[in-house]
């Protein structure tokens, strides 16, 4: 089974309540930690520089099932 890395940034703060972003999707864990490793110098996130997690997500498969209310 293939499995992609993706490396998401995720800030919480009092003007922006949760602001989240998926930087990339990744062959490797190690080119996602580099991914993150080059982010955390840009302007934004290296005032905020542990906001950074990497998933494994196995691909082809559905990964939210459960629908949502609305």
């Amino acid at each position: 089974m293939e499995t992609a890395y993706v490396l998401h940034y995720v800030r919480s703060d009092d003007e922006h309540a949760e602001d989240a972003k998926l930087i990339g999707v990744y062959s490797s864990p190690s080119r996602a930690e580099a991914a993150a490793k080059r982010l955390r110098q840009a302007p934004g996130f290296c005032n905020h520089p542990d906001g950074f997690t990497i998933d494994p997500y196995p691909v082809d498969e559905d990964h939210w099932r459960e629908g949502f209310g609305g």
